[in-house]
């Protein structure tokens, strides 16, 4: 039975790959119709959000990258990492979501920077992570099912209780409401638990749906012991509406 939920989890992730790739297609091409592939933003001031946030998504998508590693990430949304990171000082960051190890680096270099703390990054496969992030000493890599590993991933993490938890896996409704179930409590009051790219089809028309905005509210209707700060979304523009998740 595990086995087969485990292979069928690696289909979906195959799946969601692909995906990405149809859809970063697709927005290029959208960008090309709407004539916006040299858009200039004082000469189009009157550009609606939607379109700016389609811009931003096919720009991070096609060419986002941190030292030279692809990185799926809203540099807008890293920006407030580096916040809360200097503010909580957490001993161990969880991602959930390693991919080929861009952001996984970033974190570690901002720990590097505090000289405190290490990440523990989680994926159903590492082959594609870059060497640098493999061989960077505050970095461990667990390989396997999210909610499968926790014992692990508990275990690594021992007596240390200060922890920041990222999620940014599948993106699937499921899989991303059993992984705040599973890893919520590792959280002390005051801490953080972020879910990425809730913006899917809440700011942007790309990803599964329902998914992780969804699965954000289902959780928390079930668990007061959280609340959405969407005073982390002051920016505006965030690619995680509702996904700051406090501890209280």
């Amino acid at each position: 039975m595990m086995k087969m939920l485990k292979n069928k989890l690696l289909g979906y992730v195959a799946a969601l790959r692909y995906y990405r790739i149809v859809i970063d297609k697709q927005i290029r091409k959208y960008i090309r119709e709407k004539r916006f592939a040299n858009y200039v933003m004082e000469e189009r001031l009157d550009t609606r959000l939607a379109d700016v946030l389609e811009l931003m998504q096919a720009r991070i998508m096609s060419r986002s990258t941190y030292h030279g590693i692809k990185t799926l990430k809203s540099p807008i949304d890293f920006w407030v990492y580096q916040e809360i990171i200097f503010e909580k000082r957490p001993e161990v960051i969880v991602e959930i979501g390693t991919y080929q190890g861009g952001s996984t680096l970033a974190l570690a270099h901002l720990l590097d920077q505090l000289g405190h703390g290490r990440v523990i990054s989680i994926d159903v496969r590492h082959d594609l992570v870059a060497e640098i992030a493999r061989r960077h000493p505050r970095i461990t890599l667990i390989t396997g099912d999210a909610c499968e590993v926790y014992p692990l991933v508990k275990q690594s993490i021992g007596n240390e209780k200060n922890v920041l938890i990222i999620e940014d896996s599948a993106h699937l409704f499921d899989i991303t409401l059993n992984i705040l179930r599973t890893y919520s409590p590792l959280i002390p009051p005051g801490g953080y638990f972020i879910v990425e790219d809730s913006i899917c089809h809440h700011g942007i028309k790309s990803g599964p749906n329902p998914g992780p905005y969804e699965a954000i509210e289902e959780f928390l209707a079930g668990n007061h012991d959280f609340v959405s700060d969407r005073s982390q979304e002051s920016f505006p523009i965030t690619w995680s509406p509702k996904g700051y998740l406090l501890r209280k």
